[in-house]
C-alpha cells in the first residue's frame, strides 16, 4: 500500500440525534468534537440525522406497501367508474 493515501481508521463516537442514542465503532469519519466515553477514553464524535435505532426500516414501524398490482389498483380506483358508464 502506498503511504498517505488512506483516511485514518480510528474509534468514533456516532450520535443519533432523533432518539439520542450513541455507537462507538471504527470508523474513517473525521470530526473536530469529541467526548469521553464510558471507558474514560476520549474518542470523536459525528452526529447523525438517522441510523439503525431510528430508521423504520429497523424499528418495525415502516408501513407496508400493497402487493397487488398495477392493474387491481386501477381496477379497486376507478372500476366503479367505469362499470356506471357502461349502464
Amino acid at each position: 500500500m502506498k503511504d498517505g493515501i488512506h483516511p485514518q481508521y480510528r474509534t468514533v463516537i456516532f450520535h443519533d440525534t432523533s432518539v439520542d442514542k450513541y455507537f462507538k465503532i471504527g470508523s474513517t469519519m473525521s470530526s473536530d468534537e469529541t467526548m469521553e466515553w464510558e471507558d474514560g477514553n476520549t474518542y470523536p464524535v459525528v452526529r447523525l440525522d438517522i441510523s439503525s435505532a431510528s430508521h423504520p426500516f429497523y424499528t418495525g414501524k415502516q408501513r407496508e406497501v400493497g402487493s397487488e398490482g398495477r392493474a387491481a389498483q386501477f381496477q379497486r380506483r376507478f372500476g366503479s367508474i367505469a362499470a356506471a358508464r357502461r349502464k
